[in-house]
This record gives C-alpha cells, structure tokens and sequence, in this order.
C-alpha cells in the first residue's frame, strides 16, 4: 500500500500541469481576446496531434482551424504560432522590436552555447551581428570581388560537370561543396580542391547535422525533458559540431599566427584584429567562443541553404523543359557565351522570376528561425506575455494563397506583369524579415544568380528516368532541400 500515496501525488500533478498548461496565456482581467488553440496534454502537449517529420504542415493545417494566430504546446514549450504574411509581417517588421530575441532551445544551446549571432541573445547578438554585417561588406558582400570568387568556384563546378559526359550523377554534395567554398573564401580568405577529402568532410558534415537537427528525435529533445537523457540524434549532433569547430579552431589560430594587422585578408582576420584591440577589455565580446559560433553558424548557413536551393532549381528546370528552353534563350540573347555579372539580372526579368519562384517553392527553412517576444506584446488583440516562444511560419508566406494563386504550384510568370516586366511580391519572404532576418541575403542572392546562369548558359538539364514534376519531393530535415536525385548535364557547346 506504500505505492498508493506516491501514485496520488504523481496524478495531481499531471492534473494540475493541464490545468495550468491549458489556462496559460490567458488574461481574463482584460478585453483582450483568449489566444485560440488545442487543448494539451500533459508532458507531451499537441505532439501527439502533429506529424512530427514535417512539423510546418502540420502547423499550416492548423491555422485553418485556429485561425492566423494560435498557441500550440510542443511537450513542455509553450509556443505561440503566427501564420500567413500579413500576421507574420506584422510581428517581424511592424513590431520588430517586441518580436527580436531568440529563445533557448536546448540542441542549439549545446551547439552554441549561447554565443554567436543565430541564437545568442541581448548585446552578445547585437555586438556580433553588427561587426558580422559591416564585416562581410568590406569582405566583398554585394561587391565585384566576391562576385569574382564565385564566378571562379562556377567555373571549377562546370569543369566538374563536363566530366560527366552527359551521365547520370547525383549533384548534392558537388554543390554542397560548391557553396562551402564560396563562404569558406569570406571566412579564410581560401577555398579547398574539390578532390580534397577535408572539403568532402565539412559539407558532409553540415548537410548531416542540418537533417538529423531538424528530426523528429530533436524535437522531442529540444521539447521533452526526459528525452534529453536517452540516445538520440542529439548525440551525433553535437560529435558533428565537435569536429567542425575543432576544425575552425585549427584553422582561426593558424591564421593568428600569420596575423597582419594592416593585411586583413578575411572575416576571421577581421575579428582577430578586433579581438587584439580589445584585450584589455574584460567585458568584451570578441573572445574565441564567439568566433567559433559565427563561424560555425556562417558555414551552415551559408552553405547548406544556397545549395539545397540550387538542387531545387535543377530539378526544376528538368522537369519543366519548356521554362528551362526560355531561360536559356533569355541568357543566350543578354550574355551569349560572355561570362555573367550581377548587372545582367536587371536585363533578365524571366531568369529573375525563375530564381525567386525556385526560392519560393523551395522554402528552404519552412520553420523559419524562432523568435521570442521582449515584453508583453499587445498584438492583434491578443496579449502575448513576455518570453513567449514564437513560431513565425514561413511556410504560410510563401505558400500564403491571397498572395500567391495556386501557391503549390511552380509558375515563374507570378513574377512577371503582362509585359514580361519583373514584378516584386511583398510575400517573398525566404530570408525572413524584421531585426533576425538572413544576414547573408545580398551573398545568397548573388550567389544563386551567377551559379544558375552559368550552369544553364552551359548545360542542359534532364531528369532520370521516372522523375516527373508530381515526385520531386522536399527532403525533411531543418533545411528541405529536394530529396537526392542523380541528373544529367548535357553540355551545349
């Protein structure tokens, strides 16, 4: 009978965390409206109510029964969820502030620990994101010198295709390396032959940890305390990081060693120098632990999106044969066979369409980064308290059907007017908006424009046997790329 007092207290307290669980967020002294949602249960909350491999659908599908905003309860995280682009807008630009921190989330704080940019938090993040800002900017971000970097790692990326032969091969991790050398040259001032195992390593390493932290198992570690205890994909998670930063220690200290103050050659020169002013400060921010986490969070971010969005535009293109026909034309009538620059874009309104709707229907990041309210926030007439964890749901922008017709479907000419005109759409949002936003947005673009050009000024794209456009399927993880497929690149002249 000893078990009898033990079993009352346990189910008390699961009565009581429901009670307070399904009450929470509620002011019931005001006029404000009671945040919609469905109703917990205890310890695992809705998860049980969700698909958990692909988590932003789940989140869409419901919205159309909640409504635009509505609380959601990921095991023991209360969250807030906001939907569509006009809620979402609203949150990030209109009240940027109130929605600008970041919360902490247990596998990110493992990775990060709490430095960097992506998920630090107060002045660590406004110090490190403004020096990551002004920095890339004088390191080329926008300019004609990084613009040369990339068009030399396309020409390495063609070389690579044409020894090919027109034959089957699987693309993904080419580009993955492709992408890791262009951010590796702002980060080191250096890139690594594609025939270089470690080259090989870092992107392999990136592409594994952005899948396994965008896992069913990481949810319930980041949501589910008990699970932060059992094996999981936390595991190989935080061996990947361990190895990636040992590798970007290596190499930071090694360019400490030939350190030239007045011959600042990248990103990580830049911040040493930095750190070398500020010594004597105890109470700066430029210290090892956030060069680490910059530079791991520049890798990831700068690598894995870019990529997984140029796989989506190849297999696009393959199976739309008729768009990639007219691309074609449209670079064979402004470039010819000339090497493409970033002015050509504004001459090329239907490859500008193609890029932002590949962007579009790719939404690389549907989840978007997550953001966490500052004070009360009376938002919408609903009062969001302080510390809220909010979603803010890219995959409701980009698919948001007042802004986009048949938002499932891909349709460059959504982009263009009747006159063949580019057409800017206020929902495109894939860098995100408001204080967090991308901070390599003016890179990525650069970047997917050059490369895509060069690639279909030089080849023509075909689908393997069987891929048609209702099986090109995103892949789950935190970043989606398209599942892997292998193509052909057949070289036209």
């Amino acid at each position: 009978m000893n078990w009898i007092i033990p079993v009352i207290f346990l189910v008390a307290l699961l009565i009581f965390m429901f009670v307070k669980s399904f009450n929470n967020g509620t002011d019931r002294s005001s006029n404000m409206k009671i945040i919609p949602g469905p109703r917990p249960l205890p310890i695992i909350g809705n998860l049980h109510m969700m698909d958990l491999r692909k988590l932003q659908t789940s989140l869409a599908e419901m919205s159309e029964i909640y409504g635009p905003i509505y609380r959601i309860h990921l095991g023991n995280v209360k969250a807030v969820v906001l939907t569509g682009y006009e809620t979402v807008k609203d949150a990030l630009v209109n009240h940027a502030d109130e929605f600008s921190e970041r919360p902490i989330l247990q596998i990110f704080q493992d990775m990060h620990r709490g430095f960097g940019i992506a998920f630090s938090r107060g002045n660590n993040w406004k110090t490190m994101r403004r020096f990551t800002l002004s920095t890339l900017r004088d390191f080329g971000m926008g300019k004609r010198i990084l613009e040369e970097r990339i068009v030399e790692e396309c020409r390495f990326l063609k070389e690579y295709f044409e020894r090919q032969k027109g034959e089957l091969f699987n693309v993904s991790m080419v580009l993955n390396s492709t992408t890791t050398n262009v951010i590796t040259s702002v980060m080191f001032g250096s890139r690594l032959d594609y025939d270089n195992p470690l080259l090989f390593r870092l992107a392999s390493l990136v592409n594994e940890t952005l899948k396994l932290v965008g896992s069913s198992n990481t949810l319930l570690y980041n949501t589910v305390p008990v699970f932060q205890f059992l094996p999981g994909d936390h595991k190989p998670i935080k061996r990947n990081i361990h190895e990636l930063q040992s590798f970007l220690r290596k190499t930071f200290l090694d360019h400490l060693q030939k350190l030239d103050r007045d011959d600042q050659r990248s990103f990580t020169d830049a911040f040493l120098v930095r750190q070398q002013q500020e010594k004597e400060d105890p109470n700066s921010y430029f210290h090892d632990d956030n060069l680490i986490s910059v530079l791991t969070t520049l890798l990831m971010a700068g690598s894995e999106t870019i990529a997984g969005t140029l796989r989506w535009g190849l297999l696009l293109m393959a199976v739309h044969p008729e768009i990639q026909s007219k691309v074609q034309e449209e670079i064979e009538r402004v470039i010819g066979t000339a090497q493409p620059h970033t002015e050509h874009r504004k001459q090329m309104p239907y490859t500008d369409a193609i890029i932002h709707e590949i962007q579009r229907f790719a939404n690389i990041v549907p989840l978007n980064l997550p953001r966490e309210t500052t004070v009360d926030v009376n938002f919408k007439g609903y009062v969001i308290p302080k510390g809220t964890y909010i979603i803010p749901l890219l995959e409701s922008v980009l698919r948001d059907k007042t802004q986009f017709e048949k938002p499932k479907e891909f349709n460059p000419q959504r982009f263009l007017d009747t006159e063949g005109k580019f057409v800017k759409q206020e929902a495109f949002m894939p860098f995100s908006a408001g204080r967090r936003m991308c901070i390599g947005e003016t890179l990525a673009k650069m970047e997917l424009f050059l490369i895509f050009v060069g690639l279909f000024q030089k080849f023509t794209f075909h689908p393997p046997p069987g891929l048609t456009r209702a099986n090109v399927l995103p892949d789950t993880g935190f970043t989606t790329p398209p599942q892997s497929q292998e193509i052909c690149a057949v070289p036209r002249f």
